[in-house]
């Protein structure tokens, strides 16, 4: 997957999330919850749904179990509950049933009118009732988007502030890679953190020697599995330095520390880079 691609799918998960907030609609931003269990300490696994009048509209993630005010999920046995789920966007009223810390029921979400009032003061336009609705799903507060908005990013809107919070884009990612040298832009963000290119990740490639790659090359690096750990091998190998382009076109063309290996051990040393991809262009092991 290339960045153009990566692009394309950030465009098609945000057209997702905004099809999602209207197969509720603004008649009846209502619907089912249900909680279960979550493998991550401190969560539970919330689920949001609405089959009537024809469509239908499932989200579930985890969320912390501080947003679950009042709710004591240690209780055995069965206990009808109420609760609201306040947050910026909006809050979710809720009632049901919890057994043993799991359980369901109906939910009736309210949106906060001042907060789109408040998010086109910082910039962020277009925000209907179908953008509220995912904004308050994905927890997009106030304070997030001011500290967004502080790191003065390229392409920043709306739809790409909500894209940070799905894919944990965060302010302090932001200021590592500008501390470290850089300059993204909104797409390129989402892109590191879908592919996995974090701080710490372009940390460890500075420490072997990679201080100035670019950030699409980066994100190359993440897409074909460039990693710090090849690099290292291939030191071994005696390749102390190769370049970015070079690492990645021997990671799409499979030239692997064992494919090396075998060809020294048939007294193949002294190989270049470009021999060695081109040895597996041709098909030759």
């Amino acid at each position: 997957m290339n960045l153009k691609r990566t692009i394309g799918l950030i465009l098609v998960i945000a057209g997702v999330i905004l099809g999602v907030a209207r197969a509720l609609g603004s008649e009846s931003q209502s619907g089912d919850w249900t909680i279960r269990r979550s493998e991550i300490p401190g969560r539970v696994e919330f689920s949001l749904m609405d089959s009537r009048a024809g469509r239908h509209f499932h989200t579930s993630s985890d969320w912390p179990l501080s947003d679950f005010s009042g709710l004591d999920f240690s209780n055995s046995g069965r206990q009808e509950v109420r609760f609201t789920i306040a947050r910026d966007p909006g809050k979710f009223e809720c009632e049901g049933f919890l057994h043993d810390g799991e359980g369901a029921g109906l939910f009736h979400f309210i949106a906060d009118p001042k907060y789109s009032q408040e998010m086109r003061a910082l910039g962020f336009e277009r925000i209907d009732e179908d953008r509220q609705w995912a904004m308050a799903i994905h927890d997009v507060s106030l304070k997030f988007a001011r500290d967004i908005k502080a790191q003065n990013l390229q392409g920043l809107d709306t739809d790409k502030l909500i894209a940070f919070k799905i894919h944990g884009v965060t302010p302090e990612m932001a200021r590592s890679l500008k501390q470290a040298g850089y300059e993204p832009d909104a797409d390129k963000l989402i892109a590191m953190r879908i592919h996995g290119a974090t701080p710490e990740w372009v940390e460890q490639l500075k420490k072997q020697g990679y201080e100035h790659v670019g950030l699409d090359k980066l994100i190359a690096f993440r897409i074909h599995g460039v990693s710090p750990d090849f690099i290292g091998q291939l030191q071994k190998l005696g390749y102390s330095h190769p370049e970015p382009d070079q690492l990645v076109a021997m990671r799409i063309h499979g030239v692997t520390p064992d494919f090396i290996t075998g060809l020294q051990s048939r007294g193949m040393k002294n190989l270049t880079i470009d021999q060695l991809v081109s040895l597996r262009i041709h098909g030759i092991d």
